[in-house]
């Protein structure tokens, strides 16, 4: 049987039982729900219950099992079913939020996937590339990602890299006749195929295979699932939990000693030290760092920034620079013709008049010499090409109907070498090349120019003036097209050497305008200590015109090209670097030496990119951003965070959201650690004065599982507050435990136990140690549920108010209820072993519970004022 490269397009056609014309809506249906969806099978996804088993391998978790086997066995069954309740809870919660991230990644996976354009019942249309079947018609182009293996059926100077197939990075010449004999992957040059890219020309190929029937299906087939890494801050924070957990046993074992040596039950003081481990640790700090992230990311997605490793947040935080593409990112992606040059003057295009023959043929010219289209208002293809057939709209030209009564005889396609495209028509009978192209390159090969009365020979003063208007465009940063056409024999084959002898039509400008939101983000950036830097392909002048208008360039400043970055050293462009705002005309190479020498400066950077060429820098930069829209699966994969609009406001969005995503982790671990050393604090003073103990195991369990949990997720529920762009971007190499939050930690934690000792005190001198142990724990877990508020930021509650997060005070609630019950329920005094307590030690209680808090306030309001 023959391979598809061995066969004819008519052959293939048959077999595939297509036409040129393509698949009819209710076919590729059909085909669709028989083929599947053109995608790769995944591999095999974690079962709900291995999900939930995998939450009870954890080194916390399987202490809090020893502590309720201890528990059972000292006699104490309440205690029991507490630690084993409140573990199921937390693995159901755990599979919960796998289930959630699985959830998003589908809908990560969703959002950026590629589309394809494609024939259908004879009409071209853009489709999501998973509705991709075998029969259909897939129109390439330059830049398209190809979605699926096909024939080509018609080639028009195709090159593609399928480097991601073969490993050769050099482009690969395609052609469209049939190959005899067995052919390696590399030679079948009559062949597309999946996930390689179209790097020049384009093409019409019919699909022959999708999903994982596609060569790149085969190789996904044997390939193993990679391992999900843990993020830098995660394993930052294990290392600690790790080190905190010998010193917490450290501790535990002494009070188990202390606790033997003053004849305490064997079990009753194993117990204890059990439970003063599991208070100790805040084994909640490792789900909570990862639901605040979560919950982040999530943020960022519904603001168009799709986060694909969580460690992008916590490097958000850090950015100090961030280099950006121009178009589509700083700028609408959407070419608009502003001004059009012809017979010497300069018009709008609602200015061009059909009846004017000079006129029409600019327009003949700009429709016809062009392979974009305009469908429902959308644009599909070369966003310059479609430009042009928007301002042929605008000149209530018929396009459609243009293109239909006159077909296409020749052409060449454009070429970056040559900076032209040619194509040959009937025009009114007579054969005739239209051009369009660059003025630099079209304008010497133009001997005759025509205007509104004649056609005749271009003179010098023709030429500067066209020179000078050209200029004039060009400043204002405006991309120039020239136009020009000369009639031909019926004879005459179009060929390289036929494109000269033109005659000048005129100059169309048009400009890719900055979005509006451009210059608030950059004004944004900057006030938040980033540098936003420009790195575009475009000219240097186009380039400069629109980063003035958005604030980026300013006075002072620098703008250079790729060719004058290549003839720096290092060092002078180490020298040089601080002043440069846009580079423009720039290599792949030049990226990745643009984000080098930021970084040798200790800057964490930022680099957008879209095209295959930028995937090296975006995985050399800090945060590699790809475009969600115009970007290639290639920068896509090797990016950290996509943007799903495209547009540089988002980035600086996204920046204010890691550095509050960092800070709120930083506070809730900073209310998780305080509350903590309360407990520990406690406890070792009693156990070192020979005291009873203050608090019961099943009282510490109550604390730390129970209304922990809740205020630490309200504090990473905590909104960006209006200063947190004009502060300076955090430095990534300080840890989040230095000095002064230690300091910070031991004054709140050594203020907190101070009360709860207090209240220890007074039950104990007035009705004994029950009642003690009591006050004690009611002192400790409000105090704590109080400390929730002192965490949320650095400012004084007077200046932050409740409205920005009522879950703070749905948490306080929720653990006070909790809190309440215990105290204030006869049927759970023996669960939780707690007395009954008067109005008056309930009244000190609280008075007790506030002062840590209230003295903390105080503090911060001082410093306010």
């Amino acid at each position: 049987m023959k391979e598809w490269y061995q066969k004819t397009s008519e052959e293939a056609l048959t077999e595939l039982q297509a036409t040129r014309e393509g698949l009819t809506e209710e076919k590729a249906r059909a085909l669709l729900a028989e083929k599947g969806e053109n995608a790769l099978q995944e591999g095999k996804k974690k079962k709900v219950w291995q999900v939930f088993l995998e939450q009870f391998c954890d080194l916390l978790v399987i202490i809090l099992i020893a502590a309720a086997v201890i528990s059972m066995f000292s006699g104490n069954l309440e205690s029991t079913i507490v630690i084993i309740a409140v573990i199921i809870m937390n693995a159901v919660l755990g599979t919960v939020q796998h289930q959630k991230a699985e959830k998003s990644l589908d809908s990560l996976k969703s959002m950026s996937a590629p589309t394809a354009k494609v024939m259908r019942g004879g009409r071209k249309t853009e489709i999501p590339s998973r509705e991709v079947v075998p029969g259909d018609i897939l129109l390439l182009e330059a830049g398209d990602l190809v979605v699926a293996d096909g024939r080509i059926l018609n080639n028009y100077s195709l090159q593609v890299n399928e480097s991601s197939l073969t490993g050769e990075s050099t482009n690969v010449d395609k052609t469209e006749g049939v190959l005899e004999g067995e052919m390696p992957l590399a030679d079948r040059t009559n062949m597309v195929y999946s996930g390689s890219l179209v790097t020049y020309g384009r093409a019409v190929a019919v699909v022959t295979d999708t999903g994982m029937g596609t060569e790149i299906g085969r190789i996904a087939g044997l390939m193993n699932a990679t391992q999900e890494k843990r993020t830098p801050l995660q394993v930052s924070l294990d290392n600690f939990s790790k080190k905190l957990a010998v010193v917490i046993m450290i501790i535990s074992a002494l009070v188990f000693i202390l606790g033997l040596y003053r004849q305490m039950p064997v079990l009753d003081s194993l117990m204890f030290a059990v439970a003063l481990a599991v208070a100790a640790i805040p084994e909640a700090l490792s789900s909570i760092v990862t639901i605040v992230q979560a919950m982040g990311t999530q943020k960022m997605a519904r603001e168009n920034a799709i986060i694909k490793q969580l460690k992008a947040v916590e490097s958000l935080g850090c950015v100090s620079v961030i280099c950006s593409d121009k178009t589509g990112t700083l700028t609408q992606n959407k070419m608009t013709v502003q001004q059009i040059y012809i017979d010497g003057k300069v018009l709008k295009p609602e200015e061009l008049d059909l009846k004017q023959q000079l006129h029409r043929y600019l327009l003949y010219n700009a429709i016809l010499t062009n392979d974009s289209s305009l469908v429902d208002g959308k644009g599909i293809g070369d966003p310059t090409e479609y430009a042009l057939l928007e301002m042929a709209r605008k000149a209530n030209a018929q396009d459609e109907v243009l293109r239909e009564v006159m077909p296409r005889v020749e052409e060449i396609p454009f070429d970056s070498d040559r900076k032209l495209m040619s194509t040959k028509y009937l025009l009114h009978g007579q054969p005739t090349v239209l051009t369009k192209g660059a003025l630099d390159v079209l304008l010497p090969r133009c001997t005759k120019i025509r205007d509104s009365e004649e056609i005749r020979p271009m003179a010098e003063a023709d030429r500067e003036q066209i020179l000078h208007q050209n200029l004039m465009f060009s400043e204002n940063g405006l991309r120039v097209l020239a136009f020009g056409y000369k009639e031909v024999e019926h004879s005459d084959e179009l060929s390289l050497e036929s494109e000269n002898d033109y005659i000048f039509l005129g100059l169309i400008s048009m400009i890719d305008p900055p979005r509006e939101e451009s210059r608030l983000a950059v004004a944004d950036a900057k006030r938040a200590g980033i540098r936003p830097v420009m790195i575009t392909g475009d000219h240097k002048i186009t380039a400069t015109a629109i980063a003035k208008q958005i604030g980026i360039f300013e006075e002072g400043d620098l703008a250079v090209t790729g060719t004058e970055l290549d003839a720096m050293t290092d060092a002078q462009l180490d020298e040089k670097i601080a002043q440069i705002s846009v580079y423009a005309r720039v290599s792949p190479e030049n990226k990745i030496r643009i984000v080098d020498a930021w970084q040798r400066r200790g800057n964490i950077v930022s680099m957008t990119g879209d095209g295959v060429n930028d995937a090296p820098a975006l995985k050399k930069a800090d945060i590699g951003v790809a475009m969600g829209i115009t970007g290639t699966e290639v920068s896509k994969d090797a990016a950290s965070m996509i943007l799903a609009d495209d547009n540089f406001a988002t980035i600086i969005k996204a920046v204010a959201n890691g550095r509050n995503v960092y800070r709120n982790i930083k506070n809730a671990i900073q209310f998780l650690l305080s509350g903590n050393m309360a407990a520990i604090l406690a406890v070792l003073y009693t156990s070192l004065l020979a005291l009873p103990v203050p608090f019961a195991p099943v009282h510490l369990l109550f604390i730390n599982l129970l209304t922990d949990s809740l205020p630490a997720l309200a504090i990473g529920m905590e909104p960006p507050e209006k200063d947190l762009l004009s502060q300076k971007p955090r430095d990534p190499k300080e840890g989040i435990l230095s000095g002064k939050f230690m300091l910070r930690l031991l004054l709140q934690g050594g203020l907190i136990s101070v009360c709860v000792i207090a209240a220890f005190y007074i039950g104990l001198n007035t009705q004994g140690a029950a009642v003690a142990s009591t006050m004690a724990f009611a002192t400790l877990t409000l105090a704590r549920l109080f400390h929730g508020f002192n965490c949320r930021s650095e400012h004084s509650i007077f200046r932050l108010g409740f409205k920005g997060n009522w879950y703070s005070l749905g948490a306080f609630a929720a653990g006070a209820l909790l809190l309440a019950c215990v105290i204030f329920l006869p049927f759970l005094h023996g669960l939780f072993e707690v007395a009954d307590l008067t109005g008056a030690q309930m009244g000190l209680v609280l008075l007790l519970a506030v002062i840590p808090t209230a003295v903390i306030q105080l503090v911060k309001f001082v410093k306010e004022h």
